[in-house]
C-alpha cells in the first residue's frame, strides 16, 4: 500500500525547520558583527586612530524612545548612564537583523549553499542605513558630510561593510 504525505517535505526547506533557519541567521549577524569589530580593532591599531566608540550610538539609541531620531550634535543630547552598553548591544542587534534579513531575502537555498555575491551586496545596502539614518540622526550630516573627510569616512563604511559581508559568508559556511 503506497501513502501519499499531503504536507511539505522537510526538504521543502533544504533540509532545515524554521527554527533551525532563524537561530543561523541569528548566528550569521553576530558572527558578520564580530568580524567587522576585529577589523576596526586591527585598523585602529594599524593606523593609531582610535576604535569606534558605541556611546554616542547608545545615547541616540536612548533618545529614540522620546521620538527624537535627528540630532544636530549627539554629544549636545542630554547623556545616558548606560549609553555605552546601549550602543554596543544596539551595534550587534542590527548586525542580528541584517543576518535575518539576508536570509529572509536569500532563503534556506542560500543557507545550505552559502555564495559571497548576496552576502556583499546586502552589506553594502546597509551602509544607507548608517548614512541615511544614524550619521544624520548622530548630528553628523547625510553620509557624514558635516565631518572634516567625509570621504574619507564613507570610503571606511564601505570597506567595514565589505567585512561584515564577508562575515554573513564566512559565517554561513561554517555553521552550514
Amino acid at each position: 500500500m503506497v501513502t501519499v504525505e499531503r504536507s511539505l517535505p522537510r526538504h521543502h526547506h533544504y533540509g532545515f525547520d524554521m527554527f533551525d533557519i532563524f537561530w543561523r541567521a541569528v548566528a550569521i549577524g553576530v558572527g558578520a558583527t564580530v568580524l567587522m569589530d576585529i577589523w576596526a580593532i586591527v585598523y585602529a591599531k594599524a593606523t593609531g586612530t582610535p576604535p569606534p566608540n558605541w556611546a554616542p550610538v547608545g545615547r541616540w539609541f536612548w533618545h529614540l524612545r522620546d521620538g527624537k531620531v535627528f540630532h544636530d550634535d549627539i554629544g549636545t543630547a542630554a547623556p545616558y548612564e548606560h549609553e555605552l552598553a546601549l550602543g554596543w548591544i544596539g551595534h550587534y542587534a542590527v548586525g542580528i537583523l541584517y543576518g535575518i534579513l539576508l536570509v529572509l531575502l536569500t532563503g534556506p537555498g542560500w543557507l545550505a549553499e552559502p555564495t559571497f555575491l548576496p552576502a556583499w551586496i546586502w552589506a553594502i545596502v546597509s551602509v544607507g542605513a548608517g548614512w541615511f539614518l544614524l550619521q544624520p540622526g548622530l548630528g553628523i550630516g547625510w553620509a557624514a558630510s558635516k565631518t572634516p573627510n567625509p570621504n574619507k569616512v564613507r570610503f571606511l563604511n564601505l570597506v567595514a561593510h565589505t567585512v561584515f559581508g564577508f562575515g554573513l559568508f564566512a559565517t554561513a559556511l561554517l555553521i552550514r
